[in-house]
């Protein structure tokens, strides 16, 4: 029997170098990275009937990925997004009104009509306009899965209002520190620092976050520190990162390596101290390539073979 398949609703959409075009977008990294290990997403997005779509469509057929929720809007542009590197950080120019904005609910629901399901992973970039929002709300009023939300706040993109509801429907959450200190703000009216995930303050804080929105577990990115997951019943694992890569080329895609290998071990039945582990090794190893995803197949099949061994 196969094992249940993960969907991923939102943007996909390509990052724009400027020298190079790189098919993106968060969820449709996270899928993507997940075909590659063997697993069965089935992605829910929208893209244009324009070259760039095209691009979109190509790589649903690289990594052998089902194509009954992928949408095609004629009307709209296929999502793109200005990447301007800078000493190895990035700076995103997102453009309005793209095709991902546009994902209709009616076909996202019958996509998912009789796939069982063990994961719906969502973001809230997707979540900008009412369109999009109204698919993502039909799809958990049709799906019983667990809820993955990787918050991804972009600056002018979303509004408190969207992370406020998006965290009341999720059970699981990953942010990054600086998304942290947000949610902390907002919702604890506390601000501690987070340079020791260990201190008192930051635990309490997190405590009251995961009881505000009844979560189930918290997870936090650190970047090189590695990641901290908060369980909902007082439990707190901590996973050093790895040795950064000898070649540091970018961040892009880093949170989506970690949020695909999480969904992975999960979906596999690994313990959550080795998902975490393993997770923190594989988004490292995106920072020494160009983009969200490698090129090359055997950069995945180096990591199948590598866990299949342990």
């Amino acid at each position: 029997m196969s094992a249940p398949a993960i969907i991923v609703f939102g943007e996909a959409l390509v990052d724009d170098f400027g020298s190079e075009q790189v098919v993106g977008g968060a969820p449709f990294n996270v899928a993507r990275n997940l075909a590659a290990f063997g697993a069965t997403p089935l992605m829910i997005t929208c893209i244009g009937d324009d070259p760039v779509g095209a691009m979109v469509r190509s790589e649903f057929e690289r990594f052998g990925m089902a194509q009954g929720g992928l949408q095609v809007d004629p009307l709209a542009a296929t999502g793109r997004v200005v990447v301007e590197r800078s000493e190895g950080s990035h700076r995103f120019i997102i453009l309005d009104d793209q095709a991902y904005d546009r994902i209709e609910a009616a076909p996202a629901c019958a996509a998912v009509e009789g796939v069982p399901a063990a994961t719906l992973y969502f973001g809230t970039l997707a979540q900008r306009r009412p369109g999009s929002r109204a698919a993502l709300r039909a799809l958990f009023a049709r799906s019983t899965a667990q809820r993955y939300l990787d918050l991804n706040v972009r600056e002018g993109q979303v509004n408190e209002r969207c992370v406020f509801e998006s965290l009341h429907a999720a059970d699981i959450v990953k942010v990054n520190e600086e998304e942290l200190r947000d949610l902390f703000g907002w919702y604890t009216h506390v601000r501690p620092g987070t340079d020791d995930m260990d201190a008192a303050p930051v635990r309490k804080a997190c405590a009251a976050l995961m009881q505000t929105f009844g979560l189930e577990g918290l997870i936090v990115t650190l970047g090189e520190r590695g990641s901290v997951y908060f369980g909902e019943h007082g439990q707190v694992v901590t996973s050093r990162a790895p040795d950064a890569p000898a070649v540091l080329v970018d961040t892009v895609g880093a949170g989506d390596a970690f949020s695909s290998v999480f969904l992975f071990g999960q979906q596999s039945g690994w313990p959550l101290a080795l998902t975490l582990e393993r997770a923190n090794a594989f988004a490292a190893a995106v920072c020494g390539i160009a983009g969200a995803v490698a090129p090359d197949e055997a950069f995945y099949q180096s990591w199948r073979a590598a866990w299949s061994r342990a």
